[in-house]
């Protein structure tokens, strides 16, 4: 049997003379014994590709989940560095820091005390809450300079490590 496009060809002796014939109906449709090529996949090699997809799961699992992890204290960092400098220019627009009491929603929103101030210094009221869905704390006159921005990190206490550590425009 030979194959051409979607036919196939059957050779047939009749009569001792060769003669082509084209079969017409497609190949899903004919009945009758399935070539090895054609069948599916055996329980033990569904098996065994399970098995093999498992053992990456749990070895590369952890991992991604430790880079999710540290991903959030450097968004945290960096959204730190991002308010600090708003400070900054409300500081250079007001002629004082945001005071302690209005604390960072000076930079969004204008306070009542203010005359002059050229904002919004940041574009959305998310932009104050930290990774974890926590309000960034701001000190002013701070305790490392002219003011301090911090986050408390995952666990929302002072001190810790890693995920866990205070992070703060120190």
């Amino acid at each position: 049997m030979q194959k051409i496009g979607s036919f196939s060809i059957l050779r047939s002796m009749q009569f001792g003379l060769n003669r082509i014939k084209v079969c017409c109906t497609p190949r899903y449709k004919r009945r009758g014994r399935v070539n090895r090529s054609q069948a599916g996949f055996s329980l033990l090699e569904l098996l065994i590709v399970i098995a093999i997809l498992a053992l990456l799961a749990t070895l590369v699992g952890p991992r991604l989940v430790g880079f999710f992890s540290k991903a959030k204290s450097q968004t945290a960092q960096i959204q730190i560095s991002n308010i600090a400098s708003a400070v900054e220019l409300y500081f250079l627009d007001v002629g004082t820091y945001p005071p302690q009491d209005t604390g960072l929603a000076a930079l969004i929103e204008r306070p009542q005390a203010s005359k002059i101030w050229n904002g919004p210094y940041l574009k959305k009221k998310s932009g104050i809450i930290d990774p974890w869905g926590r309000p960034y704390i701001y000190h002013y006159p701070g305790k490392n300079g002219d003011f301090d921005i911090m986050s408390l990190g995952r666990d929302a206490q002072k001190g810790g490590t890693e995920e866990n550590k205070d992070l703060g425009n120190w």
